[in-house]
């Protein structure tokens, strides 16, 4: 089997260690990196391009409910994610594969279920665990956010993804390397498509698709 390149995105160096453990058993030529908040995720990501997936834990510092999916599938679109949470409760995962996620991992998972899970995406499927019926959002106000999200534009994900860290006006600017002039229209933008008159009002919303996520982050 071909090299393969994976990105282990969590807080945790004994979660990191364990998940390498699964990984290298695969019994492939597997090239691990590992990133402990989402900045370093997303350099990890951008140094390495040859990346196969990445596996995201959705409370990293950095993140604030499924932002840090919505940014890395903005700014890596060609980069399968696998979601790697302990809120495993159905609403969180469908909320993730809505939102670009190619699987959804619970922290609880056998070794046998985590390497199951990364083959089935690495040969191009979405993986969740067995047995879990996903249902149907029941939450009008959360579905169409959701729809909303899904309009933005590949810079707006990401824009939205910083507001979501506190960045300020400037400082996307300078990680985006555009005109403050250019981030504000791309905010005004967000805003508008999300249906809200401001950056805290956005970011709100942004948290209630994570609630249960946010809850074990408090």
């Amino acid at each position: 089997m071909a090299q393969l390149t994976l990105i282990i995105a969590d807080d945790h160096p004994l979660f990191r260690g364990a998940m390498r453990q699964a990984l290298e058993g695969m019994g492939a030529s597997i090239d691990i990196l590992e990133a402990g908040d989402l900045e370093s995720a997303r350099k990890k990501a951008g140094d390495h391009p040859e990346a196969d997936l990445i596996l995201l834990d959705l409370t990293m510092p950095g993140v604030s409910g499924l932002s840090g999916l919505i940014a890395f599938r903005a700014e890596f679109a060609s980069l399968p994610v696998v979601v790697v949470s302990a809120s495993d409760d159905p609403p969180t995962m469908r909320r993730a594969l809505e939102l670009g996620a190619s699987g959804f991992i619970p922290k609880s998972a056998s070794i046998d279920e985590i390497r199951q899970g990364v083959q089935t995406v690495l040969d191009g499927g979405i993986w969740t665990p067995p047995g879990v019926d996903l249902g149907s959002e029941h939450d009008p106000e959360i579905a169409s956010l959701i729809a909303r999200i899904q309009t933005l534009t590949p810079q707006q994900g990401r824009v939205l993804g910083m507001l979501a860290e506190g960045l300020l006006n400037k400082q996307i600017a300078y990680e985006l390397s555009v005109s403050e002039a250019t981030i504000k229209a791309h905010v005004s933008a967000v805003l508008q498509k999300l249906g809200v008159d401001s950056r805290t009002q956005a970011v709100i919303q942004l948290s209630k698709i994570g609630a249960e996520v946010l809850t074990q982050n408090d």
